[in-house]
């Protein structure tokens, strides 16, 4: 493991401000925009409620503690983003548009106490504590890529769990053929959901096969902690050969349906983003070439690389794709 320990992101790693200006003009565009200014006012909103907060040395301020796990073989070898620029560099517009504003406006958050509830299609409908939860499987740390549609990307060390484990324990009935991840959306802890940047709670959701694959898992941790806010505390999901928007933050729900869900990004862009979200560097987005990527951390003269299918991940996830027409099913 070769771990990066300083965070430098060179002007040229940062997304564009036209890049923002033009997803801006989408959303308003879907119907979910709001008057000029309005992001210039969640920050006066969120900045007058952390005012008062003291800074604070690398810290998730999250009271859940990590039971013991161990490393496994996933992204052995793999240079990782420093945390610095894990924790600093994030799209999480429950606290922000800016990617900067996640880390700041989310010290408020509270990610203990939770639960977590099963609905739908299963045996029975039930809730489970955090803490029941990260009874249900060992955990362990996975070294995964994380590609954004945006064109950037990061090597991050997730500490976390299969899904399937989750799965079984909720025990889907037969007709259960997608799962969908519901996030909590709490305007008084996320001053985001205040405006109607996204038709919230936000949403997301899997085909049965794809959360039962063992690449699949719910991360409560990175870098050996427990999750920090701005990188969806307590609980998120993280899917390694999808695009970053897939991996729900803060889960509160689990829905096991019969019908595909409709996602939130489906809802703001349905001819930009589909239900699938799998890293394609034949597809490109209108707005974001996804043939090559941008690494977070790699340094001023790194240049870009060339992005994979399925962000590397082919020979594990691509038979359930054999014979789908990936433009159409994007």
């Amino acid at each position: 493991m070769i771990i990066q320990t300083k965070s430098d992101i060179a002007p040229s790693e940062i997304t564009p401000k036209e890049v923002f200006d033009n997803r801006r003009k989408f959303l308003q565009q879907a119907g979910f925009g709001v008057l000029a200014g309005a992001t210039g006012l969640l920050t006066s909103q969120v900045n007058a409620a952390t005012s008062k907060l003291s800074p604070s040395p690398k810290t998730n301020g999250s009271l859940l503690k990590l039971p013991e796990f161990s490393k496994s073989k996933y992204g052995a070898g793999e240079k990782l983003t420093s945390y610095e620029d894990v924790t600093t560099y994030n799209n999480y517009y429950e606290f922000g548009t800016s990617k900067d504003e996640p880390a700041i406006h989310s010290k408020l958050f509270k990610p203990t106490p939770w639960t977590v509830s099963i609905e739908g299609q299963v045996k029975k409908n039930k809730t489970i504590s955090i803490e029941d939860i990260l009874k249900l499987a060992p955990l362990e740390e996975r070294i995964y890529r994380m590609r954004c549609v945006e064109g950037w990307s990061m090597v991050i060390p997730w500490v976390g769990f299969p899904l399937a484990q989750l799965i079984k324990w909720a025990e889907p009935n037969a007709n259960a053929k997608y799962v969908e991840f519901i996030s909590l959306a709490d305007s008084q802890q996320m001053p985001g959901t205040n405006l109607p940047i996204l038709d919230w709670p936000y949403i997301e959701g899997l085909r049965m096969d794809e959360a039962m694959n063992p690449l699949t898992i719910m991360a409560v941790g990175l870098y050996g902690e427990a999750l920090p806010n701005q990188n969806g505390a307590p609980m998120r999901l993280v899917v390694p050969w999808k695009y970053g928007f897939k991996g729900a933050k803060a889960i509160v729900k689990i829905r096991f349906t019969e019908k595909m869900p409709v996602t939130t990004w489906m809802k703001a862009g349905p001819a930009e983003y589909g239900f699938y979200a799998n890293v394609n560097p034949q597809v490109d987005h209108p707005r974001w070439t996804q043939s090559s990527e941008k690494r977070i951390g790699a340094g001023l003269f790194a240049g870009r690389i060339k992005t994979q299918m399925f962000n590397g991940y082919t020979e594990q996830v691509g038979q359930m794709y054999a014979g789908m027409d990936l433009r159409k099913n994007f």
